[in-house]
């Protein structure tokens, strides 16, 4: 199950950051579908967090370093949160560019939480 939602959060995470990159590319401020969709990334990261606690106890063990993988689940629920505040003090285009990069940062965090959780043990 942690496989399957890692990766539908990283196609989650491109498609917004495509979509703020766009609106900001495009010289759209942040509105509301841009902070509520980097809203929905902190939402998949905090269902990430209960996933990640769950999931060893039903016998989906990690694989590998687990501080590694913390430090970046941390990072990346910070991230949206951070960029939100910024877009709604901020009101500029940047702002939009901004959400767009920390989705797509968020995506790559992810991916690599995935790898390191599924490791190949040699």
């Amino acid at each position: 199950m942690i496989e399957w939602f890692t990766t539908a959060q990283v196609a989650v995470a491109v498609v917004i950051g495509v979509v703020c990159l766009v609106a900001g590319g495009i010289g759209r401020p942040p509105s509301d579908l841009t902070n509520g969709l980097s809203a929905l990334l902190t939402l998949l990261l905090l269902a990430q967090v209960v996933i990640s606690i769950v999931a060893p106890v039903v016998g989906n063990e990690p694989t590998g370093d687990l501080l590694e993988y913390w430090i970046y689940l941390v990072s990346a629920l910070l991230l949206p949160p951070a960029a939100i505040v910024w877009g709604l003090v901020d009101r500029s285009r940047w702002a939009t560019v901004i959400l767009g990069v920390v989705a797509l940062a968020v995506a790559v965090m992810v991916y690599r939480m995935g790898e390191i959780w599924f490791a190949q043990v040699a």
